[in-house]
Order: structure tokens, then C-alpha cells, then sequence
């Protein structure tokens, strides 16, 4: 295992709730974790899972994507990728939810660690991809997902609505501009 990979695995394993009997096999895990990509991407994308309640490293990857699987025996069925160059900034925020750090606290911290250098966060675009729906929305026997959406997310660190002409006021049907001026500043993208 890449030592990249091995980190990532550690960060999410100290905030993942315990498995249960509701833990998935393993390519089960990986058939849905990668949904949340294009296609283009899943074939190559390093998958992390869920094995005897521990998270670990379901799939190697070799492209620049990482795929978290679903959280078993929480209250909604939810995958991600993100582009692994994130993978500092997403683990952080892992290990303090962990600590039972709200988000805001999570967001205060993580920002005060970036601007401090003590955590690196890309200084070029980077994405983020979520399909999250109701628990059962994955159906493994068909592979096929109902009533989850999807969402996407591109960071720009430090981004201003001056800066890209992209207005700051949320919205479903149009991309907005999140956490302007931040060093999580994010493009929220509409899904279908």
C-alpha cells in the first residue's frame, strides 16, 4: 500500500463509527463508492472501505482520484471522491469530527492550520464529487441508484465572487460561490 494511501486509510479509520453486521463485501463497497465519479475516472480510482469495522484500503488506485465508500449504520447512504492532492484537507476534517469537533469548529480550525502552513491545502483547483441519498437508495443486486443526487464541488482556495464573477448567494439551479475569501472557498455546482 502507497504510504499516501496508508495515511489516508489512518485519518478516516479514527472517525468512522464501528461496523456492524450491515458492513458491505468488499467490491459491493467499491462498485458504489466509485458512482460518484464520471466515468472516465472509476476504473483507476483508489477506493477506501470498510473490512471487520476498520476502514482500509479496498482498491489501489492510479489516477489521481480517491472514493470513500459508504459509512455503514448511519442515516443515509452517501459515497465521495476528491482528487487526492485534497486528501490533507479532507483528512483533517475526519479526524476532527472524530474528536467530536462540530463543523464549524472543524472549518475554524482547518482554515487557522492552512493559513498558519501547518496543513496544505492545493493551490489550484480541485473537485469534489458527492451522490447522497435516502439508506437503500444503492440497490446492489442491479447496481443501480434511486433517489440519490448528486452534488459537485470545486475548490478554489482563497476565491472571491470579485475575483470569478460567480455570485456568493446560494442556489440550487445555478453554481455559487461558498466560503468566499477562505482557504476552503468552493464552487457549488448544481447536479442533474
Amino acid at each position: 500500500m502507497s504510504k499516501f494511501l496508508a495515511c489516508a486509510a489512518l485519518a478516516l479509520v479514527a472517525c468512522q463509527p464501528g461496523a456492524s453486521a450491515q458492513e458491505k463485501p468488499a467490491e459491493q463497497q467499491i462498485g458504489e463508492a466509485i458512482l460518484a465519479l464520471p466515468e472516465s475516472f472509476r476504473a483507476d480510482a483508489a477506493v477506501l472501505g470498510f473490512s471487520r469495522g476498520k476502514l482500509v484500503v479496498l482498491r489501489e488506485g492510479t489516477n489521481e482520484m480517491i472514493c470513500l465508500t459508504d459509512t455503514p449504520g448511519d442515516e443515509r447512504w452517501q459515497v465521495a471522491c476528491y482528487h487526492k492532492d485534497l486528501d490533507p484537507f479532507m483528512a483533517r476534517g475526519r479526524e476532527l469530527r472524530a474528536e467530536g469537533k462540530s463543523a464549524d469548529d472543524r472549518r475554524t480550525i482547518r482554515f487557522a492550520e492552512i493559513e498558519a502552513g501547518d496543513l496544505e491545502m492545493p493551490g489550484y483547483p480541485t473537485t469534489l464529487y458527492v451522490l447522497s441519498g435516502p439508506v437503500g437508495a444503492y440497490d446492489a443486486a442491479t447496481g443501480e441508484v434511486n433517489g440519490a443526487s448528486p452534488r459537485y464541488v470545486l475548490y478554489i482556495p482563497f476565491a472571491t465572487q470579485e475575483q470569478t464573477g460567480i455570485s456568493t448567494e446560494p442556489s440550487r439551479e445555478r453554481i455559487w460561490l461558498m466560503l468566499p475569501g477562505t482557504p476552503g472557498a468552493h464552487i457549488m455546482i448544481p447536479g442533474s
